[in-house]
């Protein structure tokens, strides 16, 4: 199965939750690896979590022996009743995490960000979900560059659309994959 497939994505945040803590450094996968022993005496290694979390390169598809691993370690009886227990429920939830909605903001106002390793930016609205960069630290953004966004979530990936560098056209950009914004304030 894909590794970003909605049912492994909802394994994933089920896991954190469970843990109390995000996959974000080489340590949280070590932690993981040995908190899947602890309650199911099998063995994953930390390596296989990263790649499944993709905090580095891997195959596009994760192997059903470890999907198995990680539904017992939530407590279900294999990979198939996890799925279909996540069917039965809805899913979809309401954003907890701190947050900025783009329609809550006003013309001018600012949001400043930062995501792992030290990167940092500051955003000015323009109106109607479009930011320009105001300043960019270590980040293939740079000032100038605009994107249109909707909602900033602290801890989760920040996607932008439309970006545009230069004279180059829009794409679609992908800010934080890796453990998500650290930082979200609004000035």
């Amino acid at each position: 199965m894909k590794k970003t497939s909605p049912e492994i994505t909802e394994l994933k945040n089920r896991i954190e939750a469970n843990l109390k803590r995000k996959m974000k450094t080489p340590t949280d996968f070590i932690f993981l690896s040995g908190a899947v022993w602890e309650r199911t005496h099998e063995t994953m290694s930390p390596t296989t979590l990263k790649r499944l979390w993709g905090y580095i390169d891997g195959a596009d598809k994760t192997r059903n022996s470890t999907l198995e691993i990680l539904s017992r370690f939530l407590g279900y009886a294999n990979w198939d009743e996890f799925v279909e227990r996540i069917s039965e429920v809805g899913n979809s939830n309401e954003v907890l995490s701190p947050h900025i909605k783009a329609s809550e903001l006003k013309k001018g106002d600012l949001v400043k960000v930062s995501w792992m390793p030290n990167r940092r930016c500051t955003f000015r609205y323009l109106g109607k979900e479009q930011f320009v960069v105001e300043t960019a630290e270590n980040s293939k953004l740079k000032v100038g560059d605009t994107f249109y966004c909707s909602l900033f979530i602290l801890g989760e990936p920040l996607y932008l659309s439309r970006l545009v560098q230069g004279n180059n056209p829009p794409v679609d950009f992908v800010v934080g994959n890796k453990g998500g914004l650290c930082e979200l304030e609004r000035e």
